[in-house]
């Protein structure tokens, strides 16, 4: 018997918003307030929606609970196999020492800590999120600046303020092909809109993480490699998003920044070279500026060393861009996928119990809306599985024995056991969320805001990624009604469907799914609820300047936003 969700079960929707946030209360209440280990916050969040869901929610237990076990599945191949995949590639450059000559050789570019921040966290991290999204740039970044000595709250830190901007068109522009599903607006409109708004992001995000390292005299003093970097990557976005298409928006606008940045430094230096107050100086900075803090030696190596030491991430760049080419992934999909439809929609199989007995209703969407719930097993194509062979390749082109990567592998697994428990417990916390209807009652609070909606909106999507730890997820529960209310209320509705995606990236940091990998990739599980509470107020002030920008769009620069744009697809 089909269930339709209920988006105001207590006759009082101010009510009803206060105990459909009280899952994510408990979650982020354990972890931040009383410093509860996440796997535990994670299954007491877990509990608490099931027992929502049932109770106040009236959702049938066997469709809550196949809800949430569903995102526990989607999670094993979609995130945790990313993670994973990851670490290990990490662990087995570590394990052959090639991993020293890769810090090594990118402290001769630079052994400013702050231009190592630039060109690790945002222009590599920006590329990687381009190529494979789902936190895997979270995973590798953190784990690489880790390696380059930075301390591993820093190194987690850093990465999830510098995984915003890039977030919109991760993995192969994802995101942005869900929007326009959801929505019903052309893509090009919604691309180019988006690639409106984050572009002015691009050199503050760049300003806001120095800051976070250093205070405002060091961060001015590296302005001129802040412009360099913010303003490579934003005009690259602008023109790819404006101008190309969706798909490769990121991973060109990385490589341009990351090149670009790379040949600038050769050039310019600052007048310090700032390290951690903890590192030893021996006076071996870059010439022509005086060492702060500290400088390292450094060891020389040739080129051939140097091109073997990053041969193992350069394989897997290779290995996710090829995973996300569309005509690539079909093919491998075809003849590897169980149940493939190069039309989409019907992919993998159906869900038991819950396909298509659970119904969205108005005002979330027009019409009573069957879920189509699949389950696509898509085992061979799956990012993490790009990641894997990239790993696999890359420990054979060492010649690392097959016993040791075995090993190496089996070290991997065993330091993920509790952020495997946590991120699974914490999917499924926001599958069984999106389908019992809490976070459509959440969302519903913020359409309540009239003439702030712009503002609200913004904050709508943020809410999204903050919940479902993705940008595509978001997109696919609030496009929808971002849509329909921006309708009502005479606001345009492309800016609003793309303002739910940009304000989206802005929440990419504090999502419990990003953390936690974060401290996965950095070996510190344990220290989410202190990362959460150090990247709240950054990710909520970011997402404000977001919604500044929408504002001003949708009431002073109307004739800015896009219609009728054409994508060279």
């Amino acid at each position: 018997m089909p269930w339709t969700q209920v988006y105001d079960p207590l006759g009082h929707w101010w009510l009803s918003t206060i105990i459909a946030a009280l899952p994510i209360v408990v979650l982020l209440g354990l972890l931040a307030g009383l410093r509860v280990r996440p796997h535990l916050a994670a299954i007491a969040g877990a509990v608490t929606a099931l027992l929502v869901s049932v109770l106040v929610f009236h959702m049938p237990w066997q469709l809550s609970a196949m809800s949430f076990i569903y995102g526990v599945l989607f999670g094993m191949l979609k995130i945790v196999w990313i993670v994973i995949a990851a670490v290990y590639l990490y662990e087995l450059t570590v394990h052959t020492g090639h991993f020293e000559v890769m810090k090594n050789s990118l402290a001769n570019i630079t052994s400013d800590r702050r231009l190592q921040t630039l060109l690790v966290a945002f222009c590599f991290g920006a590329f990687l999120e381009g190529c494979a999204g789902f936190s895997t740039p979270v995973a590798i970044a953190s784990a690489f600046m880790v390696g380059l000595g930075f301390s591993p709250f820093h190194a987690a830190v850093l990465n999830l303020i510098a995984n915003t901007s890039p977030v919109a068109w991760g993995a192969i522009g994802t995101p942005v092909h869900t929007l326009a599903g959801v929505s019903g607006l052309p893509e090009g409109d919604l691309n180019a809109m988006i690639g409106r708004i984050l572009p002015i992001t691009c050199v503050i995000v760049p300003f806001w993480l120095v800051r976070a390292v250093v205070g405002w005299k060091e961060t001015f003093e590296i302005t001129p490699a802040i412009l360099v970097v913010g303003l490579s990557f934003g005009s690259m976005q602008f023109f790819w998003s404006n101008h190309m298409d969706s798909n490769l928006v990121d991973i060109m606008a990385g490589i341009f920044s990351l090149a670009v940045t790379t040949t600038f430094l050769l050039f310019w230096k600052p007048k310090t070279i700032w390290r951690f107050p903890h590192e030893r100086d021996t006076g071996v900075a870059t010439a022509g500026a005086r060492s702060v803090g500290a400088a390292a030696s450094v060891p020389q190596y040739t080129r051939g060393q140097i091109a073997k030491a990053w041969m193992p991430f350069a394989v897997l760049s290779v290995f996710v861009l090829l995973w996300g080419l569309p005509t690539v992934k079909g093919y491998l999909n075809q003849h590897t996928t169980p149940h493939y439809s190069p039309k989409g929609a019907e992919n993998g199989w159906d869900f038991p119990v819950i396909q298509k007995q659970i119904r969205r209703d108005a005002p979330v969407v027009k019409a009573p809306t069957p879920e189509n719930i699949r389950y696509d097993f898509n085992w061979f194509t799956a990012t993490g599985t790009a990641c894997f062979l990239a790993a696999i390749v890359s420990g054979l082109l060492l010649r690392v024995p097959i016993r040791e990567m075995f090993q190496v592998f089996g070290r991997t697994l065993y330091k993920l056991r509790f952020a495997i428990i946590a991120i699974g417990c914490m999917l499924g916390l926001g599958y069984l969320t999106r389908y019992s209807g809490m976070d459509a009652v959440l969302g519903l609070a913020f359409t309540r805001t009239g003439w702030f909606f712009p503002l609200f909106g913004t904050y709508l999507g943020w809410l999204g990624v903050a919940l479902t730890g993705s940008d595509t997820s978001s997109n696919a529960l609030f496009g929808s009604l971002q849509k329909i209310t921006s309708d009502r209320l005479g606001i345009s509705s492309t800016l609003m469907c793309a303002a739910n995606s940009a304000g989206g990236v802005m929440g990419k940091m504090v999502d419990a799914q990003s953390i936690t990998v974060a401290t996965a990739a950095t070996n510190t599980v344990g220290t989410e609820g202190s990362i959460f509470r150090h990247v709240f107020w950054h990710s909520v002030a970011l997402a404000f300047i977001v919604g500044i920008i929408v504002m001003l769009y949708a009431y002073v620069f109307q004739g800015a936003i896009p219609h009728g744009v054409k994508l060279h697809m």
